[in-house]
């Protein structure tokens, strides 16, 4: 029941579809006083949310930030992977769709020697079950890019982040130390990552992938003209924020 409570606050917290719900109900009400304050509110949110600027300053101080290879130690016996970043396409089920970096940046680390072997930790983070789990697609793309399969373990029973700590602790311990593995994931997700695996007594070295903000731009195109971009980037704030708020209502980091 959690699961899926988490699942339907996520949806309704995404800016998007709060303003458009303001206008909705803006359309509907016969109240004129209410029709314009919903209008003005559902306005003023379209302008801020679509704002490049305050959008990628926002997103820059939540993501943690990558660490250069220089400040890796030499060796990492195992890095761990979270999934929640492959695609799904009913019309090409021939191949894997993969959105994101993770796994380029980790099998780049694999290539010159830093990982020993890899742990992907994830089944399927939707309420609908997938008919290939994500650890398992992960599995076959580091195949594909060369990292042999006794170098591959995969864990495909968790749904979300907490459940993937606890799975992966009980995967590693005692056999291997949270100082010689990688935890891998984007950027905006580690903050909620790095508490569950803090929480599990399993503090994996943090490396974050797939960064999203940029440097400050003082330009005339990220201040004034509106983005879709920033909105995308505060629906993935407000998962990050409010999965954190939820996780500590729960006991979970």
């Amino acid at each position: 029941m959690f699961y899926v409570l988490s699942k339907i606050l996520h949806f309704l917290t995404i800016p998007f579809v709060i303003i458009i719900g303001l206008f909705v109900f803006s359309a509907s009400t016969k109240n004129e006083r209410k029709k314009k304050l919903l209008f003005k509110i559902g306005l003023v949110l379209m302008l801020f949310f679509s704002n490049d600027f305050i959008a990628n300053e926002a997103m820059r101080a939540w993501e943690v930030a990558p660490v250069r290879y220089s400040s890796l130690k030499k060796h990492y016996k195992v890095a761990i992977i979270l999934s929640g970043f492959t695609k799904i396409h009913a019309d090409y089920d021939d191949r894997i769709f993969l959105g994101l970096d993770r796994v380029t940046h980790a099998v780049h680390l694999y290539k010159i020697g830093v990982i020993e072997k890899f742990l992907i930790s994830g089944g399927s983070g939707t309420l609908v079950k997938k008919r290939l789990l994500e650890a398992d697609q992960i599995a076959q793309v580091l195949e594909i890019m060369g990292v042999s399969k006794d170098d591959i373990l995969t864990e495909s029973i968790s749904r979300n982040t907490h459940e993937s700590s606890i799975e992966v602790a009980k995967i590693l311990t005692p056999q291997v130390k949270p100082e010689d593995c990688l935890l891998i994931t984007s950027a905006n997700h580690m903050r909620r990552s790095q508490a569950c695996f803090n929480k599990v007594n399993f503090p994996a070295q943090a490396f974050s992938t797939d960064l999203l903000s940029h440097r400050t731009e003082f330009t005339f195109e990220k201040i004034v003209i509106p983005s879709t971009n920033a909105l995308w980037f505060w629906q993935l704030l407000f998962k990050e924020v409010i999965g954190c708020i939820i996780y500590k209502a729960a006991g979970y980091i």
